[in-house]
């Protein structure tokens, strides 16, 4: 702009400095001159002549005596005005890069698209359930490596699960708390902090995994030694179907001696038996198939199929150990009940001197109670207890004593019953029930009563979960997908092949990324 202006007053200058007269013709021998502007004289003691204005054509102004401009004086401005359009065309190409770049100070650059907060939550309930079925998976084939070498042996990797398993209980922590509205659902900044650290302390769970999971297949060293891995599966593959007979018929005996009117008293292990056979079916088909893989000296077939056939001993073991489990914990509630009855009757007799609603609710349980106790009515121990536990708490009572040990052990009976059920069909179970089951886990020392209700919430959301879920491969007969469907279900297989894919292993995200495996 200065030199554009330095040009133009450098055309103009000129013309404004003109005299204002007009010239005359000189006559010949006569001085050429004009008539004197605003009292300036013509140089005395000097005319011009003839000749002058032949020599020296142009006046002082630097115009032909004409008026007319001289051509050398416009050669100055006329570069000035190129000079200026030069700099304006770099300014020009500056400024535009500049944009494209927004490095410029002052230069407000286009923010990234912010991630809406239900997709964030949707992220941080997936990265939950991923290291969630990691660590299912890797304590699995972790119990085949203890079997074949000790506990010694699997030290360090069984010390990085307990690692990856206090980082999924954080993020779980955090779940919880950000589900109660900490932070406040208008602190929108700090929500996003915590789903990230959801999402941060899975990853790092899976990091621990990831960081063992090449030692752990160096000491499994399945591509050297098939032999001693399928023997220790054949093993424990053979012991189970043993136990199946007996599992059942401890079943059978529970529900003889617990028919509870409503809802049975083995609601919780109904169909284990018939599942745990459905799991024996299809670890013997892979079984075999391992061996014949091994013959034929096909070690990556043998490998996954081994794997598979591992997954699905460990769910029969589950499905049998919590038949008997509940058996166990039916009988030790049944002698439990009568001490646990009496003290709580004890405290609602110390809380009768301020009468009250609660007091009332309570007594008419407890009474009822001890009818079914007097009158040999069948009634599940477990629920008697869980009853005589919830009808004091308002009292201030039940978490000491007879009725806190009463309180744990309903609570732990319930929190195993859910465990099992997530364990063996994690294919399908969301991140809510998880949730749910963690925090009872978390609780169940310090609020025994509390941890009962989430871990019979998380039950329930699993069983929509699997309802919703169904079976894809429901009615197979084909040797090849046989037991597919329960496979898949139980999170053992993936389920994107007609055969149901590839089966998981010790390690986490990234050791499945290794082996050519899909995150779930």
């Amino acid at each position: 702009m200065v030199g554009g202006t330095a040009g133009v007053v450098w055309l103009v200058l000129p013309v404004m400095t003109i005299k204002g007269e007009v010239p005359v013709a000189a006559g010949r021998g006569e001085p050429v001159g004009s008539a004197s502007v605003q009292g300036i004289e013509p140089d005395a003691g000097r005319g011009s002549t003839a000749q002058d204005t032949e020599h020296h054509p142009e006046d002082r102004s630097g115009y032909y005596s004409d008026g007319s401009t001289s051509p050398a004086d416009l050669v100055l401005p006329l570069v000035a005005v190129g000079g200026v359009v030069v700099l304006a065309g770099y300014g020009y190409i500056r400024r535009t890069r500049r944009a494209r770049t927004r490095t410029t100070p002052g230069v407000v650059s286009p923010q990234p698209p912010v991630t809406p907060l239900p997709v964030l939550e949707r992220q941080a309930g997936t990265a939950l359930v991923q290291a969630d079925d990691c660590l299912r998976t890797s304590r699995e084939e972790l119990g085949f490596a203890e079997d074949r070498f000790g506990v010694d042996a699997v030290g360090p990797f069984a010390g990085a699960l307990r690692e990856a398993e206090r980082e999924l209980s954080a993020a779980f922590a955090i779940r919880v708390r950000y589900e109660h509205g900490v932070p406040a659902p208008e602190e929108e900044a700090a929500r996003r902090q915590a789903l990230a650290g959801i999402v941060g302390r899975c990853a790092e769970a899976g990091r621990r995994l990831d960081a063992e999971a090449p030692g752990f297949d160096q000491l499994r060293a399945l591509e050297r030694d098939m032999g001693d891995a399928l023997g220790v599966a054949e093993g424990r593959f053979r012991e189970l179907a043993g136990r199946t007979g007996a599992v059942e018929a401890t079943l059978a005996d529970l529900d003889a001696r617990h028919p509870a009117p409503g809802a049975s008293a083995t609601a919780a292990v109904t169909g284990y038996v018939e599942q745990a056979k459905d799991r024996l079916v299809f670890a013997t088909t892979h079984l075999n198939q391992a061996r014949q893989a091994t013959d034929l000296g096909d070690t990556g077939r043998a490998i996954r199929d081994l794997r598979a056939a591992e997954g699905a001993i460990s769910q029969a073991d589950t499905f049998l150990t919590g038949v008997d489990r509940l058996a166990n914990s039916l009988a030790e509630a049944a002698k439990s009940v009568p001490a646990a009855l009496t003290g709580a009757e004890a405290e609602l007799a110390r809380a009768r001197v301020t009468p009250s609603a609660d007091l009332t609710s309570a007594h008419t349980t407890l009474a009822a109670i001890r009818e079914e106790l007097t009158s040999h009515t069948p009634h599940d121990p477990l629920d008697a207890l869980r009853r005589i536990v919830q009808a004091l708490l308002p009292l201030g009572a039940g978490q000491d004593g007879v009725l806190g040990f009463a309180a744990r052990l309903v609570a732990r009976a319930d929190i195993g019953a859910a465990d099992g059920f997530v364990s063996t069909h994690r294919g399908a179970v969301g991140v809510d029930a998880r949730t749910r089951l963690a925090e009872a886990q978390r609780l169940l020392d310090t609020d025994p009563v509390a941890a009962d209700v989430l871990a019979l919430e998380a039950r329930e959301l699993a069983e929509q979960d699997v309802r919703m879920h169904g079976n894809p491969y429901a009615g197979a007969t084909d040797e090849h997908t046989s037991g597919v469907g329960g496979a898949v279900l139980g999170g053992i297989l993936l389920g994107e092949d007609p055969d149901g894919g590839p089966p998981l292993s010790f390690g986490g995200p990234d050791t499945r990324k290794r082996r050519g495996l899909p995150p779930t």
